[in-house]
């Protein structure tokens, strides 16, 4: 809630500044409004990190939010019928276009700025009751305190809230044998004298507190740790609190026996600290801080835990950042296995009231088959299997029964504090309040999808989720450190990472996808088409997968921002239903169609124009797609995403899009009225005036390689499809200096590129595929490429030999070279290569591979340890 408040702000303030000729007459009733709406933030802030869900608290918010989108939408509203006035007002008078300004006279815009006078002062008389009605109601006696999930100070007593025990009890635990050795083999000495850490990372409900106290009770554990201790942590703490839990039972003892007479419930934090290092440090000692929320629990609680010879600490965390900054070694949970979890559902479904074993609990025949439906709906997870194996055992031991739950088991899975949602919850209620809309955002994507970070955190930066830090951080730099933050508290998790390690695709839980569904649906953030979720009557985000018949859904929304869908087409009156969402911010559009039917050519309308709002437009089309000249009226465009599209016909209008930061065409665009004379390359719409592009995916042309790209000085990553009909380029190759990645495919050069590549000062990562150089050598010369870290060469089939040179590629890590067939000899290369980590070899000539197998030498043998060959 606060995040969409705070969002508005930034727009607000973003506004006043860059268009403060739209505005003449209006900036006292903007002014106003951008002042209430800072504190409202600023009150929604510590109100989203209460725990407290009242109905007096959640109405008022729920009201404050849709007073900012009514604004947002008036402003927005505003600045198209601007524009649409300006572009009717050319068109009729086009014989003036080369005098008449390029806005609308004073006159002109008067009737639409004495509108918005009026409903921006409506809003904020509005806003005003809303925030009369937070003292009338006494909304803020509904919050609880702003610090009851957060550390507490020192020596405070916790008044708020009670501590979360673990659901997955002792006696429910089921496999896990793997796991357990493996930490328990962490947690030996292994010579190390000092104080030793480990942590069990995971995100909510995985089983890390099941797995700690299965650890934590083992008896080879119990034997070689001397004293141990095993203490809850959780969001609300206090260090007295936590040194109170490891002055157990045998410590106790301890002082006693020590002549110690003072009641350690009576000493403060520093004098009880003093009495458990003293106990501790005679000792070898095993200390379980489970449930882990904060770096400042391992700050403030390390500084009483000594350096013993062995000792160990095991920390249970869903953040893995808390982990690495503790110095700890890793070990991440991962969800249970079929027969692990199937065990666990009939232990807790079928409970016995004694400690029987698993081969005595029964499941009946007609029950199994929903019952494993069920447990394969946890995907794994303990504290979801436990859930719902706790609710059927209260139920009747009938299929349609166990049916009925099926059905409706994510509302039953939702419900009640110690439920499985309401667990992962706490993870969300965690987040900064900068981050949960990016998390949210993340439940648009189908389910069990792979989700390609760059699309992710485009789609972020257009919606406005995420903002530069300083004039020298871009928006996606930023938007990177979010999605690791979300990563590292088990929220998201990785599929891929790049070659850089930054995270090339992740993926949402479905349980935690669920849940970000659920409070985005709670919150108006977006809404999901389904068995589940009907439409609401005017929404400002819309997810629809495989929709059939989404035209008539979209007839009402005219407060659209996002519309994210697969369509089959034809669909009847979608575009012109689609006309009406004029404040479309992110337009995500895929086309499916029959393989069989044959479908003419594809004519966007002219009318896409209009969504002048727009930032981010992915588009697919399984044919030929003809894009209107208006195009180029998308004056904020900053994603266009056609890259998988065979057939394009784009007009030649694209280049006045000047604020594209990431533009995917594809391998084969037709430029429309491509103009031929090399005069017209430094006017208007020539792509050297697409100063902010970050990202270039384009087809081979010679003016785009040889007039453009030097002057693209934002420009990280270029891919460029070499051509379709020559066979070579005549010309040399000039890229922008500040290039980073550069991908040349199907390119057919047959000079070598890397005298010329080799140059290239910032450059990280190279790849050469599907014949991009038809030349038998590839040459690295002395001095070249001295930020090179990647280097790909796959499918050069005429590659015979890579030769590099002494001190050539002095940073190269990684090395990668798929179906070279003819290239026969590589060892005596790579061992020039000093910081070289990993070699990949794919589909090579098997007098290679015996090259690097058989090879003597202790110099050699080096290499192969960080080889792999397929």
């Amino acid at each position: 809630m606060a995040e969409t408040i705070t969002f508005f702000v930034d727009k607000l303030s973003n506004l006043a500044v860059q268009e403060a000729s739209l505005f003449g007459g209006v900036e006292g009733q903007i002014s106003l409004l951008r002042n209430e709406l800072e504190w409202i933030s600023l009150f929604l802030e510590e109100a989203s990190a209460t725990s407290n869900d009242g109905r007096r608290l959640k109405l008022w918010m729920n009201q404050i939010r849709d007073a900012a989108y009514d604004a947002e939408d008036v402003i927005d509203e505003f600045i198209v019928r601007l524009e649409h006035q300006r572009h009717r007002r050319l068109q009729n008078l086009k014989f003036l276009r080369v005098v008449l300004p390029t806005c609308v006279i004073f006159a002109d815009k008067l009737p639409l700025i004495h509108e918005l006078d009026g409903r921006m002062k409506e809003i904020n008389v509005k806003i005003e009751k809303i925030l009369a009605n937070k003292s009338r109601y006494c909304v803020e006696n509904a919050m609880m305190p702003s610090g009851a999930w957060s550390s507490s100070s020192p020596n405070e007593v916790v008044t708020w809230g009670e501590k979360r025990l673990p659901i997955v009890e002792e006696a429910d635990v089921v496999g896990m044998k793997d796991e357990a050795e493996a930490v328990k083999e962490m947690l030996k000495i292994n010579g190390e004298l000092e104080r030793g850490v480990v942590a069990i990372v995971g995100m909510g409900g995985l089983g890390k507190t099941t797995l700690a106290k299965k650890v934590y009770n083992d008896p080879d554990v119990n034997r070689h740790f001397q004293c141990r201790a095993l203490v809850y942590v959780s969001q609300v703490y206090t260090i007295r609190e936590l040194l109170m839990g490891i002055a157990n039972k045998d410590f106790m003892t301890a002082l006693r026996q020590e002549g110690e007479t003072e009641d350690i419930r009576n000493m403060g934090e520093n004098q009880l600290g003093k009495k458990v290092c003293e106990y501790l440090e005679k000792r070898r000692y095993l200390i379980v801080l489970d449930d882990v929320w904060s770096i400042q629990v391992w700050n403030g609680l390390c500084l009483y835990l000594p350096e013993s010879i062995g000792s160990r600490v095991l920390i249970t965390t869903r953040n893995e950042q808390i982990a690495l900054d503790a110095y700890a070694k890793l070990y991440r949970l991962r969800p249970l296995g079929e027969k692990e979890s199937w065990e666990l559902f009939l232990k807790k479904t079928f409970p016995t009231g004694s400690r029987s074993t698993i081969s005595q609990v029964v499941c009946p025949a007609e029950l199994e088959d929903v019952g494993k439906k069920i447990t394969g709906k946890c995907k794994g997870l303990p504290l979801a299997i436990v859930v719902s194996g706790g609710l059927l055992s209260r139920k009747e031991k009938t299929p349609s029964s166990w049916e009925k739950i099926l059905r409706s088991m994510e509302w039953h899975l939702s419900q009640g504090p110690e439920s499985c949602m309401g667990i992962l919850a706490l993870s969300y209620r965690d987040l900064p309040y900068f981050l949960k809309s990016s998390f949210l955002y993340c439940g648009v994507f189908p389910e069990d999808c792979e989700i390609k970070a760059s699309k992710l955190i485009q789609m972020w930066v257009a919606e406005g989720f995420v903002q530069a830090r300083g004039e020298e951080t871009m928006e996606e730099d930023v938007g990177e450190d979010y999605l690791e933050e979300l990563i590292h508290r088990s929220m998201i998790q990785v599929v891929k990472r790049k070659w850089d390690g930054r995270v090339k695709s992740c993926r949402m839980h479905d349980l935690l996808r669920d849940l970000a569904i659920s409070k985005a649906k709670d919150s108006k953030f977006f809404e999901v088409r389904g068995n589940i979720f009907a439409y609401p009557f005017n929404p400002r985000r819309l997810i629809a997968h495989d929709s059939q018949n989404i035209s008539q859904h979209l007839s009402n929304c005219h407060r659209l921002r996002s519309l994210i869908c697969s369509i089959h087409i034809p669909q009847v009156n979608f575009w012109s239903c689609l006309r009406r969402a004029k404040l479309l911010t992110v337009l995500d559009l895929t086309l499916t169609a029959d393989p069989d039917r044959e479908i003419p050519e594809m004519k966007l309308p002219k009318e896409i124009g209009e969504f002048i709002h727009l930032k981010y437009f992915r588009f697919f089309c399984p044919q030929k797609t003809r894009f209107p000249w208006s195009i180029g009226r998308l004056i904020n465009l900053e994603t266009l995403d056609l890259r998988h599209n065979l057939f394009l016909d784009i007009p030649f209008s694209i280049w006045k899009l000047h604020q594209l930061r990431h533009l995917y065409l594809g391998a084969r665009p037709i430029f429309r009225m491509q103009i031929r004379d090399q005069r017209c390359f430094s006017s208007h719409l020539g792509i050297d005036k697409m100063t902010n592009l970050q990202t270039l995916y384009v087809g081979e042309h010679g003016w785009v390689v040889r007039r453009g790209l030097p002057k693209l000085t934002q420009l990280r990553k270029l891919y460029i499809y070499g051509p379709t009909i020559r066979s070579n380029i005549s010309y040399e190759l000039i890229f922008p200096s500040n290039l980073v990645e550069l991908i040349l495919d199907n390119y057919r050069l047959k000079q070598d590129p890397m005298l010329t590549l080799g140059k290239l000062p910032n450059l990280r990562a190279l790849k050469l595929i599907n014949n991009a150089y038809i030349g038998r050598k590839i040459t690295c010369s002395s001095g070249q490429f001295s930020r090179l870290e990647f280097l790909g060469l796959k499918y050069l089939t005429y590659l015979e030999e890579l030769i590099v040179e002494e001190s050539a590629l002095p940073s190269l890590k990684t090395l990668q070279i798929y179906e070279c067939y003819k290239m026969e000899k590589l060892l005596h290369q790579l061992q020039k290569l000093k910081s070289l980590q990993q070699v990949k070899l794919e589909k090579m000539n098997p007098r290679l591979i015996e090259e690097i197998k058989n090879t003597k030498g202790e110099e050699f043998d080096k290499i192969r340890l960080i080889t792999s060959i397929t």
